[in-house]
Formats: C-alpha cells, sequence, structure tokens
C-alpha cells in the first residue's frame, strides 16, 4: 500500500469534497481516502498494483473534477486563474443580473411587455452562457454518474425557470389566458441565483488558503547534491564526489563545509565544526558537534568542516517525518466539516424528490387543469431551496470573523482553527523566541557563560496572558530543547507548572498526542521548524509572527507581535465567530424548512389560498443571503 497526498481542482462546496471522496472510495484498490475541502487535497492510500493514479483521475475528472499528479502542472498557478476567472464571471453576472432587474421592474423601459421579455430573455442567456456555464457542464458530469451537487441543484432551478419563462414569452397568451391564469416570466430568478452562487463561491475562495506552499518550503530545506567520499580508479584512492542526494545510501561518508546544509540524518566521524540546529531544536546557539554525535538533514553548518555517517536518507530523516506529518494533517478534517459532508451528501437529492413529489402530487390530485400550478410549485421548489445561503453561511462570518481578528493582530486562515480554538482546554508552548525573546550576541562563545537572563527575556504580558489561559481552565505546557536549569526558570517566571527540557520536535509531537489520547483539545504554540512537527498534529497550531516561514505556513493562526495575550483573544472571537457561523447555518436549514413547504403550496390543505411562487420565491432566496451577511457583519462591533 502506498499513501499519497493529491492536489484536487473544482471543488467549491462540501458536497464536492464529499462526490470526490464518494467516487474516490468506490474504486478497487482504494483503501482509505481523506478529502480536504480547506487544503484542497485528497490523502489516498491505495495499492499501485491494483490502481494507478491516472486510473483514479480519469474517474474524478469524470465527475467534474480534476486530480493534478503531473510534476509539470503547478496547482498555485491553476488556482490562481480559476480565482480570477471567477472574480470576473462574479462582476458580470451582478451587471447582467441588475440589467435584467431593471427592466423586470421597468425602471428601464425598452417597449412594451413582449420586447421587454424577449429583452431579458437574451440577458439572462447571456448570464447562463458566459457566467453559469460551468454549473451545466459539473451537473450534467454528475448526472452521468448519478451523483448530485450543489451545481445540479442551481443548473436545474435556474434551466426550469429559463425554460419555463422562454415558453410564456412566446405561448403564454395562447396557453395560459384562455384558461383565466395570470402568467409570468422569472428571467430575474435565474440570474440572481447565478449572481449570488457565484458570489457565495468567491468569498469561499478568498476565505481559503493553500497550505501546499509549506511542504514545498520544508522539501527546500534538504539540499539537492552532497559531498561524499567515493573510491577512484584513476588515482586509486579515496576522493570527494559531488552526487545528488537521491543517490546517497546509508554508510555513505558524506562532508559538508562551512554555510552548506546537511543533506541526511547522520553519524559524526570527524568534526571541528558548529550546527545551527535551530530549525530542530529551536534553540539560537550553534552546537559544536563532536565524533559519534547526531547530525539532521536541513541543519546548517555555521563554522568549520563536519563529516559524518549517513544513517537515515530518504523518507527516514527526520526532516521527511516533519514533510509527511505536515501533510497528512493538511487533509483531517475538523467536526463541523464532517457534518456539513454528512448533510451535504442528502440535502441535493432530498430538494430534488421534494420537487418532483410537489408536481406529481399538484398534478394528479388536481388533473390537468391544475398542470399549471404544478409547474409553478415545483419550480417554486427548486428556485426557493437553492442553497446560497447555506453556501454563505461560513465564508461570510469567517471573512468578517478573520478581519476582526487582523485587527487584534490575529491571522487566523481556516475554519478549521476557528472550530477548534473555542474547544481547547490544554496548551503546548515553545519556550525560545515563543515565550522569551532570545538577545542578539556577537560572541556566541560569551553568550554561553553568561547567566539565563542574559541570554533571553520573557515576552511581556506572558505571564499575564498564561493567568488568564489558566483562568479558562487550559492547562499550559512548555517545551524546549535548552537545559533544564533555564527551561525551570522561565516556565516559574510565566507561572507555568508543567515543563519539559531538551526535548526534540517527536517529543513534542508525542506530549500533543498523549494529551489527546486523554481526551484534550490541544492547542500547540511554537515559532520554529522544529515545532512544525507538533503544530502538524495539534488540534490547533499557532505560530508566532516572528518565527520561521514553515511554522507560519503549517500554523492555522499566526500571532503578530510579542504579546501573548492574543492568544485569549484568538480563543474568545473563536467562540463568537463559530456562533455566528452556527446561526447562519440555523437561518438557512430554517428558511428552507418554512419556505419549500409554502412554495409546494402546503397552505391549500388547510384552506389557505397561499402560495410562494417562482418571483417570491426568487426574492426569499435572495433575502436569506442579504441577511446571512448583514447577520455575519456584526461580528464587526464585537469587542
Amino acid at each position: 500500500m502506498e499513501k499519497k497526498n493529491i492536489p484536487v481542482i473544482g471543488m467549491m462546496c462540501a458536497v464536492c469534497s464529499a462526490n470526490v471522496e464518494r467516487k474516490l472510495r468506490s474504486l478497487d484498490g482504494v483503501k482509505d481516502v481523506a478529502v480536504s475541502l480547506p487544503g484542497r487535497s485528497a490523502q489516498v492510500e491505495y495499492d499501485p498494483e491494483v490502481i494507478s493514479l491516472q486510473q483514479m483521475k480519469d474517474e474524478v475528472a469524470a465527475a467534474g473534477y480534476d486530480l493534478v499528479i503531473e510534476d509539470d502542472r503547478s496547482v498555485k498557478e491553476i488556482e490562481h486563474r480559476s480565482f480570477v476567472l471567477l472574480r470576473r464571471k462574479m462582476v458580470l453576472a451582478w451587471v447582467l443580473s441588475l440589467l435584467c432587474m431593471s427592466v423586470s421592474m421597468g425602471w428601464i423601459r425598452v417597449g412594451n411587455a413582449d420586447i421587454a421579455n424577449q429583452t431579458m430573455l437574451i440577458i439572462s442567456l447571456a448570464c447562463m452562457i458566459l457566467c453559469g456555464r460551468q454549473f451545466y457542464i459539473t451537473a450534467w458530469k454528475q448526472l452521468r454518474h448519478l451523483t448530485a451537487g450543489m451545481d445540479m441543484l442551481v443548473a436545474m432551478s435556474t434551466a426550469i425557470s429559463f425554460i419555463f419563462s422562454v415558453f410564456n414569452t412566446f405561448w403564454g397568451d395562447s396557453f395560459w389566458t384562455p384558461r383565466g391564469i395570470a402568467w409570468h416570466t422569472y428571467y430575474d430568478a435565474s440570474v440572481m441565483i447565478i449572481s449570488f452562487v457565484l458570489t457565495g463561491r468567491l468569498l469561499e475562495e478568498r476565505a481559503k488558503n493553500s497550505t501546499a506552499s509549506a511542504i514545498r518550503a520544508l522539501m527546500g530545506l534538504a539540499p539537492k547534491t552532497a559531498r561524499i567520499e567515493q573510491y577512484s580508479a584513476e588515482t586509486k584512492q579515496m576522493e570527494l564526489c559531488e552526487v545528488p542526494v537521491a543517490t546517497l545510501g546509508k554508510g555513505d561518508i558524506v562532508e559538508v563545509r562551512a554555510g552548506e546544509k546537511i543533506p541526511v540524518d547522520g553519524c559524526v566521524t570527524a568534526s571541528d565544526a558548529g550546527v545551527d540546529e535551530s530549525m530542530i531544536s529551536g534553540e539560537p546557539l550553534p552546537v559544536s558537534k563532536q565524533t559519534g554525535d547526531k547530525v539532521f538533514a536541513g541543519t546548517i553548518v555555521k563554522s568549520g568542516t563536519l563529516r559524518f555517517r549517513a544513517e537515515q536518507v530518504g523518507e527516514e530523516t527526520v526532516l521527511a517525518g516533519i514533510i509527511r506529518m505536515v501533510r497528512e494533517a493538511q487533509s483531517s478534517k475538523a467536526p463541523v466539516q464532517r457534518t456539513v459532508d454528512k448533510i451535504a451528501l442528502i440535502f441535493v437529492p432530498t430538494v430534488f424528490v421534494l420537487s418532483i413529489l410537489t408536481f406529481v402530487l399538484w398534478y394528479f390530485l388536481g388533473g390537468s387543469g391544475m398542470l399549471p400550478r404544478a409547474i409553478l410549485s415545483a419550480v417554486s421548489v427548486l428556485v426557493i431551496a437553492c442553497p446560497c445561503a447555506m453556501g454563505l453561511a461560513t465564508p461570510t462570518a469567517l471573512m468578517v470573523g478573520i478581519g476582526k481578528a487582523a485587527q487584534k493582530n490575529i491571522l487566523i486562515k481556516d475554519a478549521v482553527a476557528l472550530e477548534n480554538l473555542r474547544n481547547i482546554d490544554a496548551l503546548v508552548i515553545d519556550k525560545t523566541g515563543t515565550l522569551t525573546i532570545p538577545r542578539s550576541r556577537d560572541n556566541l562563545k560569551e553568550e554561553r557563560g553568561e547567566g539565563i537572563t542574559a541570554r533571553e527575556t520573557l515576552k511581556p504580558f506572558a505571564r499575564e496572558a498564561m493567568q488568564e489561559l489558566r483562568e479558562r481552565g487550559i492547562e499550559v505546557y512548555m517545551m524546549s530543547g535548552d537545559v533544564e536549569e533555564a527551561v525551570r526558570y522561565w516556565a516559574n517566571e510565566a507561572g507555568i507548572e508543567h515543563y519539559q527540557s531538551k526535548v526534540m520536535p517527536q517529543d513534542k509531537e508525542n506530549l500533543v498526542r498523549e494529551l489527546q489520547a486523554e481526551g484534550k483539545h490541544v492547542a500547540m504554540v511554537g515559532d520554529g521548524i522544529n515545532d512544525s512537527q507538533a503544530l502538524a498534529v495539534a488540534d490547533v497550531s499557532i505560530a508566532m509572527g516572528k518565527g520561521t516561514d514553515i511554522a507560519m505556513d503549517v500554523a492555522q493562526v499566526t500571532l503578530m507581535g510579542t504579546d501573548l495575550r492574543r492568544i485569549p483573544d484568538a480563543i474568545r472571537l473563536s467562540n463568537k465567530t463559530v456562533g455566528m457561523i452556527h446561526q447562519n447555518l440555523f437561518w438557512a436549514f430554517i428558511y428552507n424548512l418554512v419556505c419549500i413547504p409554502l412554495a409546494a403550496g402546503l397552505p391549500f390543505l388547510f384552506g389557505l389560498d397561499f402560495q410562494i411562487t417562482p418571483m417570491w420565491a426568487s426574492a426569499l432566496m435572495a433575502f436569506s443571503s442579504v441577511s446571512v451577511v448583514l447577520n455575519s457583519l456584526r461580528l464587526k462591533f464585537v469587542g
């Protein structure tokens, strides 16, 4: 079995990710799949002897999505082009929608009613082709594979509204008028649905941040070539030769000079070198390496020359382990996402069933005389159930919440962090660069002989931040690669009861996992590459703004500045933002729960002559979306 993280292009909502995951799971040879919508990726465990990546790509492509398995395709460029195109479509859709609404409401006079309807026909057709074409293409692919998504619902509601309107435009008077039925066109409903859905998707795209750059940056830490000892047939003695790192084997003797990176993990055989291991230990001081000491891939020789025997190569190095952990973390799902996935799988089929059932009941209970009402009722159900509000519920709250956090110098990347921050009851924090500020020194040897407080100082308000976390019932654990004396001193200064010294990246990860095994929701706070492994497995990962780029890329939350009180601030904001998301989702579902029966004509069963028509359905659909946005904007006024 092999496990591979594959970028996925074309996922726009929870239904999409659920469909991709279901499609991959159905394939022979695929053991396990975890599709991440925020990460736009699929973590696939499969048997390469049974199924190939190309076969998976073909199957997913047929369903309307794209797996990026080619080395020469840039996911970043693809996503950028898609975003620019989406933005252009949204702007054009709103221009056409406003134009259509202006004609429909009589704000723009184009002639009599027939000419107005024909004008709206042309405008709405242009909007559907130029702005909504992808909805229909994806819906067709989903239909062929007996799946359904939001695109299917959007395509069906807009298409039926448009076709019904076209029929009324040319044959409305001859068909409906003799039957005494007033007829209308619903072109504005078609274009407004497209505009609102595109707006929701653009907001979602702006709210989602890809972390693929973190993987690329981590992989770039290891050099591409290495200098090793090889026997020369010409000189009949051992000589240094430069070879690709990929060709290194266990037992090879590698030489690294000052300013160069160590290519693989190994054991020192000869050295007068000082090695910067801050990416592993988090400590700023170079470590003097002696014979028998361990060295790690990606660390830098600051002075002297180092020779070592390669022991862990390829995927066995500590750096490769960090990369692997980060990659797997990107495919993990928040609880809210799993819930939405389950709902998404049944939402669209349920709406279709309700629409068909509405038509059948009206037609068979009322006879052919009720055919117009049956069509109107079925169309109304499809239009009013269009999930615009559901699509906007999360991204709008996120956008406002993220903006509010930015005002407080807290950069929150995704909904996963917001879902989990409010549940945190344990926090693991690094020392150097996170809890303390290292003092800069020109002479490192002199610094080694100085006192603890001369080497670093506690960050302002650190003690207050730790106190506030304890008051919220959050246990704080400090982990550091520094010596016991220094770690104990700064733990006492910060008011932290739990601490460990001389730890490696794996130790930090182990502590996070141990706390999680106890049922705790764990946040990890760090600033270095050495913290990225623990950051990857934590329920919430928090990086310092002045830390390494790797830590910030991996982390879901970045604190700008040195004020650690931003951690409890982030937790409070998480509570309010997630609460707003839940409110939005609640009202979006209530909206459908109340309005779908009214659109279907249920009041007639109780003697009430009332029904939501497609025209009113489109207006209510628009109102539901606007109400979600307005509700989310209340976060701006939260202290």
